[in-house]
């Protein structure tokens, strides 16, 4: 369940149909030039950064070890890119 709900939030397949059926040549985008297109379009792959960094955190959790304490951010990373792979 909160694997369909994470990509229904990014608007990842098959709930990528956000505009309507008319606007299906990327719809909404045609709007935007240059900057604001990217800036669109970084803040939807940030979102997906941030749903599989959540996730990771709730389901995969991170191992803590008092010797190296860097290597907890290190293992959070890795496996918030690892999710981040499968979802994209």
């Amino acid at each position: 369940m909160w694997y369909i709900s994470t990509l229904a939030e990014t608007n990842r397949a098959p709930f990528d149909l956000t505009e309507g059926e008319s606007e299906l040549v990327s719809g909404f985008n045609v709007e935007y030039a240059g900057g604001p297109f990217a800036l669109f379009f970084l803040a939807e792959y940030a979102n997906i950064l941030l749903i599989n960094t959540l996730s990771t955190i709730l389901f995969l959790g991170s191992s803590y070890f008092p010797a190296m304490p860097e290597l907890t951010s290190v293992t959070l990373m890795t496996k918030a890119a690892l999710l981040s792979i499968v979802f994209l």
